[in-house]
């Protein structure tokens, strides 16, 4: 029976051989390596992951989908939300270390799943997603261009990114309305021992009004903090770097160093 995409679940199946075989080669599966697939859907990527790793682990929210996989021998299929897995626990079930994770994301929750995975970086080998076309351009954007945000700072802290793969819609059944992308994300062997969650709220803070200096949003964060060291607020937010980001987070969070 054919399946119907699910418009709540944001199903858009990927049906164009070639962006597979292109998408695989990406990726570069070897035999026995842990990997788990984000929303398998129709396997048109689960079935070459497979025949070249030997087994697979697969999370699935669509239930009719779920079942569909299960008759797949060589498949462990968790069915439920992405944002409710705990990857660490997977990776262990795994028998692993650090797990691959790979998928087409619902882009209707892809960035929420990419912050719930920055919680379990620790567990992850690599990452390579399809996503918005916009998105990925978020993700990989360097300071003082309009892509560059939250978004950027947050996943640049953490991971080594490349936009590696242009998709078009037609790509898809049904074809979604966007251009999309694939991205590769490496975690940092070494990254800057920041607080996230101070993090977190410093860059929501300094995006909140990106128009207007930072004197107006996060200079006026600093004072309630009494932050006494030198940071310059006579900038947009997009002008910061990554690294100026997390040293005033190191500073604000360790204001009286040994």
């Amino acid at each position: 029976m054919k399946h119907i995409p699910r418009k709540r679940f944001g199903q858009h199946f990927l049906a164009d051989p070639g962006v597979v075989d292109a998408i695989v080669r990406a990726i570069d599966p070897r035999a026995g390596q842990p990997m788990v697939e984000i929303g398998p859907g129709l396997a048109a990527l689960t079935q070459p992951l497979v025949e070249r790793l030997g087994k697979l682990a697969v999370i699935e929210l669509d239930r009719d989908l779920a079942a569909r996989l299960r008759r797949h021998g060589q498949l462990t299929v968790t069915e439920g939300d992405v944002l409710e897995v705990d990857f660490a626990q997977l990776a262990r079930s795994l028998g692993a270390p650090r797990i691959r994770v790979v998928g087409n994301l619902p882009y209707n929750i892809s960035t929420p799943i990419l912050f719930h995975l920055l919680g379990f970086v620790d567990s992850i080998e690599d990452q390579h997603f399809m996503l918005q076309k916009e998105v990925v351009e978020r993700m990989v954007a360097h300071p003082a261009t309009s892509d560059y945000g939250r978004l950027s700072v947050m996943l640049q802290w953490r991971y080594e990114m490349e936009n590696v793969l242009s998709v078009p819609p037609e790509a898809f059944d049904p074809p979604p309305r966007v251009d999309s992308a694939v991205v590769r994300m490496v975690p940092f062997a070494r990254p800057a021992a920041v607080d996230p969650a101070l993090l977190s709220e410093l860059v929501q803070v300094a995006f909140s009004q990106r128009r207007k200096l930072l004197r107006h949003t996060l200079g006026k964060w600093l004072e309630q903090r009494n932050f006494s060291g030198a940071f310059d607020t006579q900038r947009r937010a997009e002008e910061v770097p990554v690294q100026e980001y997390l040293a005033l987070t190191q500073a604000v969070g360790n204001p009286h160093p040994q």
